[in-house]
C-alpha cells in the first residue's frame, strides 16, 4: 500500500508588523532627541587611573581652560532656573522671562554676572563665537562661589541632598590658575570637590588572563 505523502508547506513569517514597529521607533527617536549644544569652552583633561566614576545628576562643574578661564555648569533645567533666581537677588542684577528660559537650557558659561543679561541676548550662532572671559574667582570679586552657594541651596530645596562639585582643568592649565580656584572654594568651607580626568591604564593593576 503507497504511503500518503503530505505536502509540504513553506514556513511564512510575516515581517510587516516588525518593520511598522521598527519605523516607529525610529521616528520616535527622532522627534524626541535632544543634541546636546556646543560647550563655550573645550577642555583637554590630564589622564589618570582613577575608576571612579562621576553621577550624571547632581553636580556642579566647574570647567578651566588652557588659559586659567573659568566656566560654571549645573544639571537640570529646575535647578538652573531657581541659582538665577538666587543670583539676581544677590547681585541685584534683572532678568527677563526670556533670558530665564535661555539660562535653563544652556549647558555652561564663563562670564561674569553682569555680561550674562548680554549673553543670553545673543542668537545661537553668536554665542557660540563669543569669547567668554570667565567667571570671576579672585578674593576681590569670587562670584564663582556665589554660583556654587547657589547651586547647593536650589539643588537641596529640590533633592534634599547636595550636589558634588567638579573640577574638569584643562591639562595645560597653570598652577597658580588651579590653585587660586580651589581656594576660592575653600574660602567658603567647599573642602570636598573631584577631578575630572581621562582613564589610562593602570600599571599595578594584573592582567587577567
Amino acid at each position: 500500500m503507497p504511503k500518503v505523502k503530505i505536502p509540504r508547506k513553506s514556513t511564512l513569517i510575516d515581517m510587516t508588523a516588525m518593520c511598522d514597529v521598527s519605523f516607529l521607533l525610529l521616528t520616535f527617536f527622532m522627534l524626541t532627541t535632544q543634541f546636546k549644544p556646543d560647550e563655550p569652552v573645550v577642555v583637554d583633561t590630564p589622564s589618570s587611573i582613577s575608576e571612579t566614576k562621576l553621577m550624571d545628576d547632581g553636580v556642579v562643574l566647574l570647567s578651566m581652560n588652557k588659559e586659567g578661564n573659568v566656566f560654571f555648569s549645573m544639571t537640570g533645567q529646575n535647578t538652573r532656573t531657581a541659582i538665577l533666581e538666587d543670583m539676581s537677588a544677590r547681585y541685584k542684577i534683572p532678568f527677563t522671562e526670556a533670558q530665564i528660559k535661555k539660562f535653563a537650557k544652556m549647558e555652561s558659561f564663563g562670564v561674569p554676572i553682569a555680561q550674562l543679561p548680554a549673553l543670553l541676548d545673543l542668537k545661537p550662532e553668536d554665542r557660540k563665537t563669543f569669547v567668554q572671559p570667565g567667571i570671576p574667582c579672585d578674593t576681590a570679586k569670587n562670584e564663582l562661589v556665589g554660583w556654587v552657594e547657589a547651586s547647593m541651596i536650589a539643588y537641596s530645596a529640590e533633592k534634599s541632598v547636595k550636589p558634588k562639585i567638579a573640577i574638569k582643568g584643562d591639562g595645560k592649565a597653570n598652577f597658580p590658575a588651579v590653585k587660586k580656584l580651589i581656594d576660592a572654594l575653600q574660602s567658603k568651607n567647599f573642602n570636598t570637590f573631584y577631578f575630572i580626568t581621562d582613564l589610562e591604564a593602570n600599571p599595578n593593576k594584573k592582567k587577567e588572563g
